[in-house]
């Protein structure tokens, strides 16, 4: 797989040092012409060029129109966007992976901006964090593409609607589907006749429009919040 890295800081580096680890073909594209000198020095079996990766002929010359992947992952999140957008728009990259640096400024890195895939570390860590205390909830754990398909885990309480009942009993929508469950620290591979038990970690791959009926089906129904008699959660602006 060929991969264009937009950002030679830490996140970049590491991204090309473990891609390319892995048997890809990585460029990076760092605007620093001192940094981009130390980094093809320091990075081996990556190309590395300087220049901006918000210009079009720097990404051309980074051979854009024929990577799989463009990663925009510099400290800034209107670089990003642009980027992002120049992938998507001028060389149909077929997959474009964005780094948000201010979690305030998710909302934006959508489709409409060439985003396949956005990642926020505070999103990451606050899932992971409520994942790891929550009993009885329905926790976002990872939005997988400009689709909205997400990965989300529900931890089965003693009173969870799925406790007792086997994965095929359950009746999930046509597109959700049970694709782990964690028990006692273990993993099992679901089927049909696997029975759900209280304290199950239960993991679903679900569109957007079937988060709400996994989650009833699997937690109960979700608890009206202060000044919202459906408890639909706030959208973002």
């Amino acid at each position: 797989m060929r991969v264009v890295v937009a950002g030679g800081g830490n996140v970049g580096v590491f991204l090309a040092e473990d891609l390319s680890s892995a048997g890809h073909e990585v460029l990076v594209i760092e605007q620093d012409r001192e940094l981009g000198a130390r980094l093809s020095a320091q990075l081996s079996g990556v190309t590395t060029i300087v220049g901006d990766a918000c210009e079009v002929r720097v990404l051309d010359a980074a051979g854009a129109a024929s990577a799989e992947v463009v990663v925009a992952a510099t400290g800034d999140d209107e670089d990003n966007l642009v980027i992002s957008l120049l992938a998507k728009q001028e060389f149909a990259v077929p997959r474009v992976v964005a780094r948000v640096n201010h979690p305030k400024n998710r909302w934006m890195f959508t489709q409409s901006w060439g985003v396949d895939v956005s990642v926020s570390t505070p999103h990451l860590l606050s899932a992971l964090v409520e994942e790891a205390v929550s009993v009885g909830a329905l926790v976002r754990l990872l939005q997988l593409d400009a689709s909205g398909a997400r990965l989300v885990e529900a931890t089965l309480g003693p009173t969870s609607p799925g406790v007792g009942r086997c994965v095929a009993e359950l009746g999930m929508p046509r597109n959700a589907s049970v694709v782990a469950i964690v028990r006692r620290g273990h993993v099992v591979v679901p089927r049909g006749d696997s029975r759900l038990d209280a304290g199950d970690e239960v993991l679903v791959l679900v569109a957007p429009d079937s988060e709400d009926r996994v989650r009833s089906l699997l937690v109960g129904e979700r608890p009206a919040r202060a000044g919202s008699p459906t408890g639909a959660p706030e959208r973002e602006p």
